[in-house]
């Protein structure tokens, strides 16, 4: 069943341009696709890891859109986590980004690794974003596809147990762009480019 996300989010998801993703681009998309779609075919949960070497920037940014994703095109039984290959915090502009592209970000507990709760629906149980470790007892232990956002966490984890597929989808850290006078364009940006092709992969998905 489709959940109605939250109105400014949709704008975004209305206003994406899928046209700007490359045939090379689609066809690392697709291992995605065919995880999904399998799991979907088979009515069974449809698990996703998104795995980067910190857990702070680009992995929750993908965590995050791909459940929004799934909730937007009426997927069922998608799960979507997130770890890295050491845990430290999620970095505060990933949630100002996702605030500003209007998700709620309801903070749970403070310390060096905060805990947040992120909505995106008024009739969806929000997602629970903290920084850990891939294999960190809150993600699944099998029959998940571990989706490896950054190079170094797919060069930096040869095995990842319990994995039934590891599909790499890397991005660029706009951590590069930390401190600089386009830091918040560049995670805007990179934000988007996730959305975009989150909903290419869903979209490609029947149900």
């Amino acid at each position: 069943m489709k959940i109605s996300v939250f109105t400014k989010i949709e704008d975004i998801i209305n206003n994406l341009d899928v046209t700007s993703i490359s045939a090379e681009r689609k066809s690392v998309l697709q291992s995605l696709i065919d995880f999904i779609q399998g799991k979907v075919e088979k009515k069974e949960d449809v698990l996703l890891n998104f795995i980067c070497t910190h857990n702070s920037r680009r992995s929750h940014l993908s965590q995050v859109w791909a459940q929004v994703m799934a909730a937007h095109f009426g997927i069922p039984q998608v799960f979507t986590f997130s770890g890295g290959t050491e845990a430290t915090a999620i970095f505060p502009k990933v949630g100002e980004t996702l605030t500003a592209q209007g998700l709620e970000i309801m903070p749970l507990s403070e310390g060096k690794n905060p805990v947040y709760a992120i909505k995106y629906a008024e009739n969806a149980h929000p997602i629970i974003a903290f920084s850990k470790t891939y294999d960190d007892h809150f993600n699944p232990a099998s029959n998940f596809a571990a989706i490896m956002t950054c190079s170094q966490a797919d060069e930096g984890c040869p095995f990842i147990a319990g994995t039934e597929r590891r599909i790499p989808i890397t991005y660029d850290d706009p951590k590069a762009f930390d401190g600089t006078p386009q830091q918040t364009e560049k995670y805007k940006e990179r934000s988007l480019q996730i959305a975009t092709e989150l909903f290419f992969v869903f979209s490609k998905i029947r149900k």
